[in-house]
């Protein structure tokens, strides 16, 4: 009877810009009679998705159960920042009854799913389910996770091509830790794209998994919520590339925060962050930009060169400062270059 007292925990992964705080605003607007929590890992030093979220804020998700963690992947500093912030939410006046934890692009979740054995919260909490988002398009276009033998075989054909790239393995263990992958954006990827996404993701995955096409993080709340999967007792089912690792390191990536003054042309924007996309092999831009003669702030998140803009909502008491978080691999940020195509 004690699993019955368990707050569950739905962890939500997905590689950069795949949708995940969209599908998290979708599940607050429509939270089935659940007062929820939301546990958000950033990557950067600015805190636009939990901004995001917060401004979403009502009686079932009030702002104080919305809680940032932006001191690094949350894989990585479990005992620090994830186990103390796990315990302030199941310490609430109101305790929730379901915490939804939204990973960093980057983050692993098979170490994340480890931390849920620490005896400290063992037997209050469990892993309801583990749901993996992938960008319908990226996959359909092999960005994320090449095929090993194919990159050998070209490896040796040709000298200058690179191994797999870090990113591939972070997608990998992604869809190989989920108990349901959510293919996103599926109004931007055509019927072909969606086969071809959905038999790569059938290939890497270590057992048959439900694979679901969605547009703006619609679903039924029902379909992914209350799994029971109890996903820490399940992780010999769940292989990593880190398996008999201690730990990882992200020292591949790297991200800055580059302020900039109030524009006048969000088009050249864009374009701007289009050509970091293209000449510096920027990952991911997202922030906040101060548009002159509008009195509300507006909202920038790309991902390669796909930029998305709106304006989101007034500044009002908040200062209006244009700042904007730019992650690539490490090799990739010459912030000098980023200022200067940014206007800087």
């Amino acid at each position: 009877m004690s699993d019955l007292s368990k707050i569950p925990v739905t962890v939500i992964t997905g590689f950069l810009g795949s949708g995940k705080t969209t599908l998290i605003r979708h599940l607050m607007a429509n939270p089935q009679g659940k007062r929820l929590a939301v546990l958000v890992n950033e990557f950067g030093s600015v805190g636009v998705d939990g901004d995001i979220l917060k401004s979403c804020a009502d009686e079932n998700c009030p702002v104080e159960n919305i809680v940032e963690l932006a001191n690094g992947c949350i894989c990585c500093t479990v005992a620090d920042d994830f186990i103390p912030t796990i315990e302030a939410l199941m310490a609430l006046p109101q305790r929730p009854d379901h915490i939804l934890i939204e990973t960093s692009g980057l983050a692993l979740p098979k170490p994340l799913l480890k931390a849920f054995d620490w005896p400290a919260i063992r037997s209050r909490i469990t892993v309801d389910g583990v749901i993996a988002l992938a960008d319908a398009e990226a996959v359909a276009n092999g960005r994320f996770a090449p095929d090993v033998a194919a990159v050998d075989a070209q490896r040796a054909a040709d000298e200058s091509l690179d191994h797999e790239t870090p990113l591939s393995e972070v997608f990998e263990d992604q869809i190989s830790c989920a108990d349901i992958v959510l293919l996103t954006k599926a109004d931007l990827a055509d019927v072909g794209q969606m086969e071809s996404a959905r038999a790569y993701i059938e290939a890497e995955a270590p057992r048959k998994l439900p694979i679901l096409e969605i547009t703006d993080g619609q679903i039924d709340p029902r379909v992914i919520l209350g799994l029971n999967a109890a996903a820490e007792d399940d992780l010999e089912a769940r292989p990593s590339h880190h398996d008999g690792a201690d730990d990882h390191e992200h020292e591949d990536f790297d991200s800055m925060v580059v302020e900039l003054p109030e524009i006048a042309d969000v088009e050249a924007l864009k374009a701007a962050i289009e050509r970091l996309a293209r000449e510096q092999d920027i990952l991911r831009v997202k922030g906040y930009i101060a548009v002159a003669g509008k009195p509300m702030r507006l909202l920038v998140q790309a991902v390669g060169d796909r930029v998305r803009t709106q304006f989101d909502r007034p500044w009002g008491e908040t200062p209006r400062a244009s700042r904007l978080v730019v992650i690539a691999e490490h090799d990739a940020i010459q912030p000098e270059a980023i200022r200067a195509t940014l206007g800087a």
